[in-house]
């Protein structure tokens, strides 16, 4: 059984104790750390799109974020993907991770000027779908830029034991990467070490905040709940510290911010960091290129564990012939379904 979470707390820790704390553990969990009326903004917002789509119950409401098990679908499947495209569309969905506790929080736990990623991932876990519990994995390799970027894992409903939150693997950071394989659910890949014994977690309420390092080993927890476990990871880092300009792009591709701030009322949260000068380094494929050989393989041997990554390769790989090599190694493991 994991242990819990330490709580951190921003009104009783000092800077350097939770400095010190991230550096030893890397992670922090601060409950109500955000104000409960700003992610429940947020969560309606988020609630209406999906409800429309069919992914929550038309009879209950949004709040209670109840999923419809008619709805269930996952990244990144079209229907998937377009949902989350619209999403995307929301002022406040990407105005909350400007808000002064995180900005003031990463400001002074990594002391210097930060610059929050602009790309916002939302999360929609359905529950009692255990094949696409996420993965125990690292950030690092789908981020990169620099190992010091930090996730805000937000949760946008109450999120107690039986809906499915976070846990990470405490210290695990100070390993670098781990080896991976491929798996099933969200990334599509899987850190095979059980890393038996560092596992904490714990429920969460509106308003808590989990942040962990990009090297941190972390993964879900089933959603045996009746409820879609809404969340958004945000990401932060110094200005300073060499940056991945893919992180630039929105979330649900191809999707141009100048379709997103259609309508939009703040010019201060458009195009942002287009405004800042930024240290910039070149995203490195070679997690990637190992992640697609292994889910190749595998795909060869009728091994079903290779879809999620063949999906992504199929929407995302800017190589023609490789999409087209996925997209018949999924046809062929539809049809030996």
């Amino acid at each position: 059984m994991n242990q819990e979470f330490q709580r951190s707390l921003i009104k009783h820790d000092t800077t350097a104790i939770l400095a010190s704390r991230l550096d030893r553990d890397g992670y922090l969990f601060l409950p109500g750390l955000l104000p409960v009326a700003a992610v429940a903004n947020v969560q309606r917002q988020v609630g209406d799109v999906i409800r429309a789509h069919g992914w929550l119950k038309r009879d209950a409401p949004v709040s209670d974020a109840r999923a419809d098990p008619a709805g269930f679908c996952v990244d990144p499947e079209p229907k998937y993907v377009d949902v989350l495209r619209k999403i995307n569309l929301l002022e406040d969905y990407h105005a909350l991770k400007h808000h002064p506790a995180l900005i003031d929080l990463f400001t002074a736990l990594l002391g210097g000027p930060v610059l929050p990623h602009p790309r916002v991932l939302g999360r929609n876990i359905w529950p009692d779908q255990p094949a696409f519990t996420t993965k125990a994995h690292q950030d690092y390799p789908n981020v990169q830029g620099t190992e010091e970027v930090y996730t805000a894992w937000i949760p946008l409903i109450d999120c107690p034991m039986d809906v499915g939150p976070l846990q990470v693997a405490e210290a695990s950071h100070r390993r670098g990467v781990f080896d991976f394989d491929i798996a099933a659910g969200a990334g599509g890949i899987e850190i095979p070490d059980a890393l038996a014994g560092l596992w904490r977690s714990g429920g969460f309420a509106q308003g808590d905040v989990l942040i962990f390092h990009s090297l941190l080993v972390h993964k879900g927890v089933a959603n045996h709940s009746q409820h879609l476990r809404m969340s958004m990871d945000v990401r932060y880092q110094l200005l300073s510290e060499p940056f991945n300009l893919d992180n630039a792009n929105a979330d649900g591709q191809p999707l141009a911010w100048d379709d997103i701030y259609a309508g939009w009322t703040r010019p201060a949260l458009q195009y942002y960091w287009q405004r800042l000068e930024l240290n910039l380094k070149p995203f490195d494929r070679v997690w990637f290129d190992k992640r697609d050989a292994l889910a190749f393989a595998s795909a060869e041997a009728g091994d079903p564990r290779a879809m999620s990554v063949l999906q992504r390769i199929v929407a995302r790989d800017p190589d023609p012939a490789k999409q087209a090599r996925a997209q018949g190694l999924l046809d062929r493991l539809a049809g030996c379904g």
